[in-house]
């Protein structure tokens, strides 16, 4: 099982919840979870703020940007 820091643990906690890590990366999450108060918060506070704002809708562009956008991939196209 892979030994976690607070530091490192907050860079894989998107991994984890999406459950993106293999066995012993998620099995180190969960031990350093369970005996690190402060990360255990953050986690909480993470996961929190992730279910609240859920997936946001994808933007549409203005039909003008997009106009603008398709045109200047075809004229790169042509170079």
């Amino acid at each position: 099982m892979k030994r976690f820091t607070c530091d490192e643990l907050a860079e894989h906690l998107t991994a984890y919840l999406e459950d993106a890590l293999d066995r012993p990366a998620r099995d180190g999450v969960r031990a350093h979870l369970a005996c690190c108060e402060g990360c255990e918060r953050y986690f909480e506070q993470f996961r929190v703020t992730i279910g609240a704002l859920g997936d946001p809708p994808p933007e549409k562009l203005p039909a003008d940007v997009r106009a603008r956008l398709l045109s200047a991939f075809r004229e790169r196209r042509r170079l």
